[in-house]
């Protein structure tokens, strides 16, 4: 099955070419802030002051809770109005990922949408235990990113496209763990 309509290699080079841009035009990209963001303005609807308007904070946003209050009250600010650039990225990232989903060749079977051969062949055909184990491998990684200060797209693409020596570290710890796991989880039984 044809995977995409472009070589790797050149969705490679247009993948480092939009962080790019993303970094000079506006600012290095990074995802997983916005669940902050979007959590927080759902927090607000529900108890309007845990963002309020302080003319002495930086960002003029104030919170009671010390995560939406760093930085000068920047995420308070951000949940108060989440119409930002961060969110209409993630936005056009979904719907870039429908557009591809509904453009590219040929298109999967139902089997390979809900679950890839190898996971079928290891572990039987539960749609259910396959959502489980994804929803919880994607928990984990998200939760040790921003547990290190940011998110997988921040440490590791945008991170090490700045040099910065936590996306290094991240991208090695999780290249580290994941290689080795993926190896025990998916061996051959003989």
């Amino acid at each position: 099955m044809k995977n995409s309509i472009l070589p790797w290699h050149i969705g490679g080079i247009l993948l480092a070419a939009s962080f790019l841009l993303a970094v000079m035009i506006v600012k290095p990209i990074g995802v997983s802030t916005q669940f902050v963001i979007a959590d927080a303005a759902m927090w607000d609807l529900v108890q309007p002051d845990i963002i309020t308007e302080d003319s002495t904070s930086k960002s003029g946003y104030a919170s009671p809770n010390a995560y939406l209050n760093k930085s000068g009250g920047k995420y308070a600010k951000n949940a108060a109005n989440p119409l930002n650039y961060s969110f209409i990225f993630v936005i056009a990232m979904m719907f870039g990922a429908f557009l591809s989903s509904v453009t590219k060749g040929d298109k999967p079977t139902r089997e390979q949408k809900h679950m890839p051969e190898i996971w079928r062949e290891r572990f039987g055909d539960s749609r259910a235990k396959r959502y489980i184990v994804t929803f919880i491998a994607g928990f984990a990684v998200l939760f040790g990113a921003r547990l290190a200060g940011g998110c997988t797209s921040g440490h590791m693409m945008s991170g090490m496209m700045q040099t910065a020596l936590s996306g290094y570290l991240f991208a090695a710890g999780m290249f580290a763990t994941s290689i080795p796991l993926a190896i025990f989880i998916f061996k051959k039984n003989k």
